[in-house]
């Protein structure tokens, strides 16, 4: 994520390569770091990360309590700490790190290609010109948006993990469309140019899923026989448990760590 986020600010003009400096304990992450963000710096220490003006904390939960021990005390005070650990609460960061000046973001990976879907909370002691910088390098790779941080597990459990339900879907309508006789290849294509599409006809007409539905769905038609099978297996509830069940382990997450 943090190469994705990294490569998504260059390609959209908010950051140049030679200001992004990192450290990652992993030669092999930090070799692939270095190739998709050219330009970038490998720094020595995570606590030589941390002087920066805005440290960004883009390791997995399970590594927080490793990654906060090593930096605790240590950032400045000019220094703004974003972390997109999921679960990990600003309570717990402020304690741990010793400083209030924290936003709390959970971005998703099609910020690689300036698509993704964001949502941040800042923490008491961040300011209003920290959150418009967040919000500055958010927008340039997707959507973002401003919220009270007890929405943020919500955020993690459908947009977070969202990417995943998406690309089952491509893959089961891919494979739909081989058993059905497509070449691999065109199916593949068909697949995710349909998931591509629709997603943007709803962002783009304001319409209601259910009305743009009711737009291709006809009488006795084929996509009422689709529709009807998803129906039968609950697909619907099955995607809606999915959000829920990713909601609730992040916030299990945070509370592994209180």
């Amino acid at each position: 994520m943090a190469r994705a986020l990294a490569s998504g600010f260059v390609k959209a003009g908010r950051l140049e390569a030679e200001k992004i400096g990192f450290f990652d304990p992993s030669p092999e992450a930090s070799e692939l770091f270095l190739e998709q963000v050219a330009g970038s710096r490998l720094l020595a220490s995570e606590q030589e990360a941390c002087q920066a003006e805005l440290c960004l904390l883009a390791v997995k939960p399970q590594v927080i309590p490793q990654v906060v021990v090593q930096l605790a005390g240590q950032i400045p005070a000019d220094t703004l700490v974003v972390s997109i650990a999921a679960g990990i609460s600003l309570d717990y960061l402020q304690d741990q790190l010793g400083t209030t000046r924290i936003i709390r973001v959970m971005p998703n990976t099609p910020c690689l290609i300036g698509k993704a879907a964001s949502a941040y909370a800042a923490g008491p002691g961040a300011t209003a010109a920290d959150s418009e910088r967040v919000e500055h390098l958010l927008t340039a790779v997707g959507l973002a948006f401003a919220l009270e941080e007890r929405h943020i597990d919500a955020v993690t459990g459908l947009s977070g993990s969202g990417p995943a339900y998406a690309y089952l879907l491509i893959e089961a309508m891919t494979e739909g469309g081989i058993a059905m006789g497509l070449p691999a290849e065109v199916a593949a294509k068909l697949a995710a140019q349909t998931v591509v599409g629709a997603a943007q006809l709803v962002l783009e007409s304001g319409q209601h899923p259910l009305a743009l539905t009711d737009q291709v769905t006809s009488p006795g038609g084929t996509t009422l026989a689709g529709l009807a099978v998803l129906k039968e297996r609950e697909v619907r509830a099955a995607v809606m448990e999915a959000v829920r069940a990713a909601t609730e382990r992040s916030i299990e997450l945070g509370q592994k760590e209180d």
